[in-house]
């Protein structure tokens, strides 16, 4: 066990955020996302909800803050501009937790697939709300001054 760690991360997803550099990407996807279709190294969290798992990501890893889309959700078939619950449920959460909060960017369906089929990993979750899926962009955290 470790102090101050959420204790959903686990030791292999754990080793992929610190395995990821500055610019990488990580999909935490819904329960209907072609995960296994599309992930270079799939983390399977079967059972806990697509939200749940971006505010224990966001917990330990920095967003970037060089760029406007570091975090990003799939538009809604038909209904680009709609903000499905679960996208505004992610929103809270890159407000509340991350460094560097900035609005959700949407793509296009299939841009989004093109996108996450370049990510570092994907957290496959157990969320069911559809349009349940986030890319978030791994930042710097920068040095400590010597005192």
């Amino acid at each position: 066990m470790l102090r101050n760690i959420d204790p959903l991360l686990s030791p292999e997803l754990l080793r992929v955020l610190r395995a990821m550099g500055h610019g990488d990407e990580i999909v935490i996807a819904d329960a209907n996302f072609p995960g296994e279709a599309m992930a270079r190294e799939l983390i399977r969290l079967d059972g806990i909800d697509a939200p749940r798992v971006a505010k224990a990501v966001l917990s330990v890893m920095p967003l970037d803050s060089f760029v406007e889309d570091r975090a990003v959700s799939m538009q809604v078939v038909g209904d680009p501009e709609a903000l499905p619950p679960v996208v505004a449920g992610f929103q809270q959460i890159v407000d509340g937790i991350a460094d560097n909060p900035a609005p959700i960017v949407s793509l296009e369906r299939f841009a989004f697939y093109e996108r996450a089929k370049q990510a570092f990993a994907v957290i496959q979750t157990g969320e069911t709300r559809v349009y349940g899926n986030l890319i978030v962009k791994k930042g710097v955290i920068s040095p400590v001054a010597d005192g």
